[in-house]
């Protein structure tokens, strides 16, 4: 397996979540590898000057109802986070954990579902713990090892070099070179996918 998508995303996204419910699929289909690279959005925002959509309430509107047509049309639930917009520093630090550890496939889905699905504040410390231990990973390993030093600046190279390799939100994907912003950019992943031998 040769062909592979970079999939840059931060759980506070939730069209990064969307991206997330489809990509596995996508990959699956055309025999390539799904690399996840968690980041730090905020941090994205602040080297390159963005920002979320919903800063502008009408453009934030829209977007939420247009997150929902796509959920529909992709078949996979949704729900508002009333608890948006979420610091995630630490949910990212634990994807950083979790990636160390090779549980960063269960830390995703129950960190996406808690946050898109269940509408949980997952910026909240005691909420993120009992996200973990419901998904049966180790809650307070996860809680130190996103204290340390280590951790914390393997986020803060992460996010850098998503930066200095283009991202400037999420969710980003890179396929054979070629950077995708958007969930709604997925057609562009596949066809690239598709034209590209393993």
């Amino acid at each position: 397996m040769n062909k592979q998508v970079d999939f840059y995303y931060d759980f506070g996204s939730p069209t990064a979540y969307l991206a997330w419910t489809q990509l596995p699929a996508i990959c699956e289909q055309h025999d390539a590898e799904l690399v996840c690279k968690p980041l730090l959005l905020g941090g994205v925002f602040k080297a390159t000057g963005n920002d979320t959509p919903v800063r502008i309430k009408a453009k934030g509107d829209w977007m939420f109802a247009d997150i929902a047509r796509y959920a529909k049309a992709y078949g996979v639930p949704f729900a508002h986070n009333p608890h948006f917009i979420m610091n995630t520093l630490a949910a990212m630090r634990g994807a950083i954990w979790a990636e160390s550890a090779g549980c960063l496939d269960v830390y995703n889905q129950a960190l996406f579902e808690a946050a898109w699905v269940n509408r949980r504040d997952i910026g909240d410390a005691n909420e993120l713990s009992a996200v973990l231990t419901e998904a049966d990973l180790d809650a307070n390993a996860a809680a130190a090892a996103v204290q340390t030093t280590e951790i914390k600046t393997l986020l803060i190279e992460a996010t850098s070099a998503a930066v200095e390799r283009g991202v400037f939100g999420a969710p980003t994907m890179f396929v054979s070179g070629e950077m995708h912003f958007g969930q709604d950019r997925l057609q562009w992943v596949e066809q690239v996918l598709a034209q590209t031998s393993g």
